[in-house]
Formats: structure tokens, sequence, C-alpha cells
């Protein structure tokens, strides 16, 4: 039986199974006759208003999914958004971008209100071709596909049929033993279901492809540094990817040795790299988490908690694990109701609580774009600027991680295990940057010359310290079990690039706590209208991957993992 969830936390201002209504409406804002720069502000407003409310029922149908892959009527409602809502708003999406684009009154908007839409609506006209339209329903098919057989995975433990993620929070334990049984059994689930997720792949990489050429590109890879309005080029990744190797590395090598050491181990095996030194979980009830996670965000700022025990009164967070539930976790923002809802499926382990903290550093970010400028067209997300606040959030609340381990050593060791994740978040998905990178420039490899990729780069990169002898194939197939690969590709560089932002606040706070926190707020609150590097400005931290602060942030970062440790 499946389980019944509310769907109070967000407004069906549409009914979107009236697609001819639907239709009309998107219809009536072609037919507006524009003959001023005036009557084109009011044309967006009014474009604004009807977007952000299928915009919202959209959004609610996607999180009631996630909430509940196994449920029927869920998921055909989900789908008739994918199959037949999508490519209509798609179809109707590129007549209004030219429409705005056209318009002779365009270049007397405003620039700082305006600008950044502009550039973006003439990427997407520049970008859109109508064929593309039913690889875009077969894409997002072929994702739903994956999210049900991730929804659907299990794992025998001890007799006892258990969801993935408990297997992932057995990986966390201090006895080896138990974390190589976990490893493997996860290894064993993945193999299971490899064949179906690599069909799956292998189709969305082509389509990609298609979608690339379709639109006058060499690869997908190209069109998609596009699609997104990159504030940067191609080249500056490489440059990134080069210097995270030549001045990160390094770092985390020689820290590594202390949590070998804290392990009672000589060398790292794979299923030591997941290890948390911590004697418990930090909590057994979901209750408890959100507790203790009120408590660290009050003792940072009021404004925090206020709006986390908001979200929590008004049923807008769903956490803990459960059989059909889709994996992993994110925050959803509603445009029409003003709110945030943060999703995760994790069992108790140290990197649930931090997952529910970074996605409240979304929330918060949310909340203040919404009380200072109103819903947030979709143009002004950056995933760059979203990701600061995400890890920023994390690393303010680093000194207060003793609300959930009260033991002096427990509460250091939890300290030195955010810090390693942030080494991790600059090392990892720079992994992920370049793996996609060679996917979509060599998009005819086979399934195993893919295994053999993913190896190759984990092991120079995010596996660096690890001895892998022995579970190369294991390893090479993980990448199996990252959401990101199919549901956002090129969605990984920005958590890189946002953690040095991150670090740099944290060295902030630890120099002037109240101006910190004070500008994170004022960054969080920024006019998103402008630069991505204004934006961080405005947080108190550079927009800057190079060589110099690259090198001083794993420096630094270095410097307080070893403070933590004396």
């Amino acid at each position: 039986m499946t389980q019944k969830l509310s769907h109070k936390y967000y407004k069906e201002l549409l009914d979107l199974k009236d697609v001819e209504g639907i239709e009309a409406q998107i219809q009536s804002l072609l037919d507006v006759p524009i003959e001023s720069v005036s009557d084109l502000e009011k044309w967006l407003k009014e474009e604004k208003e009807l977007m952000i409310k299928i915009d919202e029922a959209v959004t609610g149908h996607q999180i009631d999914f996630y909430r509940n892959t196994e449920d029927a009527d869920i998921k055909s409602i989900y789908l008739h958004d994918q199959q037949v809502i999508l490519p209509l708003f798609m179809k109707y999406e590129a007549k209004l971008n030219e429409k705005f684009c056209n318009s002779p009154f365009v270049n007397e908007l405003d620039e700082k209100r305006y600008g950044l839409m502009r550039k973006v609506r003439e990427s997407k006209v520049k970008l859109f071709r109508e064929e593309n339209i039913p690889l875009f329903v077969k894409e997002q098919e072929l994702c739903t596909k994956y999210d049900e057989i991730m929804g659907s995975l299990t794992v025998e433990w001890e007799g006892v049929e258990k969801p993935l993620p408990f297997i992932d929070s057995q990986l966390d334990h201090l006895d080896r033993a138990v974390r190589e049984k976990a490893y493997q059994a996860k290894a064993a689930a993945f193999r299971r279901i490899k064949s179906d997720v690599d069909a799956i792949m292998d189709e969305l990489v082509q389509i990609r492809h298609q979608i690339a050429v379709n639109a006058g590109f060499d690869n997908y890879r190209d069109y998609m540094f596009i699609a997104k309005n990159r504030e940067y080029s191609i080249q500056d990744c490489y440059d990134f990817h080069e210097n995270v190797e030549k001045y990160i590395i390094p770092a985390w090598n020689r820290l590594a040795d202390v949590f070998k050491s804290k392990l009672g181990v000589d060398t790292f095996r794979p299923w030591d790299n997941t290890a948390k030194l911590m004697k418990k979980p930090p909590y057994d009830e979901v209750s408890a988490l959100m507790d203790g996670v009120s408590e660290m965000l009050g003792k940072t700022d009021p404004y925090f908690a206020d709006r986390f025990n908001y979200m929590r009164e008004n049923g807008l967070l769903d956490l803990g694990d459960r059989k059909g539930k889709g994996q992993g976790g994110f925050c959803s923002t509603l445009p029409v109701s003003g709110d945030t809802f943060v999703f995760a499926n994790f069992s108790p382990t140290f990197f649930s609580l931090i997952a529910l903290i970074h996605e409240m550093g979304h929330a918060v970010n949310g909340y203040l774009q919404f009380s200072e400028h109103g819903p947030m067209e979709d143009y002004k997300w950056r995933s760059e600027v979203a990701e600061l606040y995400s890890h920023g959030m994390e690393l303010l609340l680093l000194d207060k991680l003793d609300s959930f381990y009260t033991d002096e050593e427990d509460f250091k060791n939890a300290q030195r295990e955010e810090l390693k994740r942030a080494f991790t978040m600059l090392i990892g998905p720079l992994s992920g940057d370049i793996f996609q990178h060679w996917m979509y420039t060599n998009p005819n490899h086979t399934a195993k010359e893919r295994d053999e990729k993913y190896f190759e780069i984990s092991k120079r990169y995010n596996l660096n310290p690890v001895d892998t002898s022995g579970f190369e194939e294991e390893i090479g197939a993980s990448w199996a079990g990252t959401l990101h690969y199919f549901q956002v590709p090129f969605y990984l560089i920005e958590y890189s690039m946002s953690m040095l932002g991150a670090l740099q606040l944290l060295e902030n706070y630890q120099n002037n706590p109240e101006e910190a926190i004070k500008s994170y707020k004022n960054g969080a609150s920024a006019d998103y209208n402008q630069s991505i590097a204004a934006i961080y400005k405005e947080t108190g931290v550079n927009f800057d991957f190079t060589a110099q602060t690259v090198k001083r942030m794993g420096e630094f970062l270095e410097k307080v993992i070893q403070g933590i440790h004396q």
C-alpha cells in the first residue's frame, strides 16, 4: 500500500490537464500588441504571472513524484507534465522569446533590470529548434525511468530488505568490517541495475548529442555552455581542473594521514574513505534532526531558525528514508506560494545532517529573494550563486556541531569531517565535470569505455589517496548512482567554484562573525540581475578560481583542520 502524502504545500491555480485552456492563455500573450516600452514592461509582468502559476504546479507535481515514485496516480500526473505540458511550454516559450527579442522597444528597457533577461532570451532564441522538442520529452522520460529504478532499489542486510540510504549509513560505521560489508552490498545492488542504467545513459548521450547538432554545435558540451549562459569559458574550467590537481589534492593527501591515524589503518581502502570518526550517528529520529538543526540555525542568526521552524510547521520538509522515495536531496522554490520545499532521502548519518543544513542554505536564499524581489524568474537562477549560500551555511554552522556531538572529541571529529567535505567538494565535482566533458565530446563511447574512464578520472582526483586494487570494476560503475549525470548534466563544477567562495566566507566569519553573517544575508538577498562576480562581492567574497585563490584557500583549509587536530 502506497503512502498518501498531502499536497497542501503548493498551489494549483491552473488545471494543467486543461491543455486547451493553458494554450489559450499563452496564446493571448502572443496576441497582445506592444506599442511602447511601458506596454512591453506590462506584457513582461503578465507573462511572469502566468509562468509562475505553471511553474508552481509543475514543481509541486515533481516533488510529489520524488516523495512517492510508486504511486500510480502521482506518476500519471507527473508524466502528463513531462509528455504534454513540457513540449507545449517549449513550443510557446520559443514564440514568447521571439516576441520579446523582436520588439523594437527592447533596447529602451532599463539595462540594470532587464539586461540579464535579454541576454538569456536571446541565447534561447539562438538555441531553439522545433525538432528538438520530442528529444527533450524523450530525455525527461528516460530520467523518470532512472528515478523509478533508483527509488525501488533495495539491499538485503542481515536478512532484511533495506532502502539504499540505510546501506549508505553503514558506510559511516567505525567498524571497518561493517563498512566493507556495506560497500560490497551497495556494489552488488548496483550490479543488478547496471545494464538498465547503462542503456538509459547510452540513449541520453545520443539524444543530447543530437540536440546539440540540431542547434548547430559540434557536441553537447559546447551547446550546454551557451544554454547555461556561463560567465566563464571552457578553458577556464580546464584551468580550474589543473589548479585543483596542483594545489588541493596534495594538501588533501597530506591531511589524509590525520584521518588514517584516527581510523587506525595503514592505507585507505574504498570503504575507509567513507568512514566517519564519530562514535554514533548524530540522531535517531527525524524529529531529533529537526530539533538540533533548528538550534544550530538559531545560534547563527534568528532569521535562519525562523525560516526553518516555519517550514517545519507548514509541511515544507520531507526528511528521512522510505521505500519508493526518490534518491538524494534538493530544495525547490514555489513562486506563487512564496515558499521553499526541502526534500531528502537519507538514513541517520553525518551526511544527512550536513545535507539538511546545505539545503537550508538554499531555502534561506530563496526566502530572502522572495522578500526582497518577489518570485525569482528562471533566468536569474545560477547554480554558481545558489551553491555559495548552501556551502556557506554549512561552514557558518561548523562551530555549532556540538548541538549533535556533545562529546568534545566527537565534536572535533565532526568539524574535521565537515572540513574534509570541503576538500571533497573542491575535488569530487571536478572529477564529475571532467567525466562529462569526456562523455559528450566522445558521444560514441561504449559502456565499458565509460566505466574505464570514470575509474581513471576518479583515481586521479577524488580517490587519489585510496588503494583501489581489486575494486576497479565497482568504482568504474559507481557513476550510476550520481543523479546529476542523468537529471542535470553539467551541473557539478559549480559546487567546486562556490566552495572557494564559501571558504572565503568562513575565513571572514572567523575574523568577524557578525559582519560575515550580515554579508551572507546581503548577498543572498541581492539583486540577481547582476553578474555572478557582483553578487559574490556583495557577499564579501570573490568569484575567483585562479591558481592564486585555489592555492590560498587550500592552505587556509589545511590550516583550519590542523588547528582542530591540536
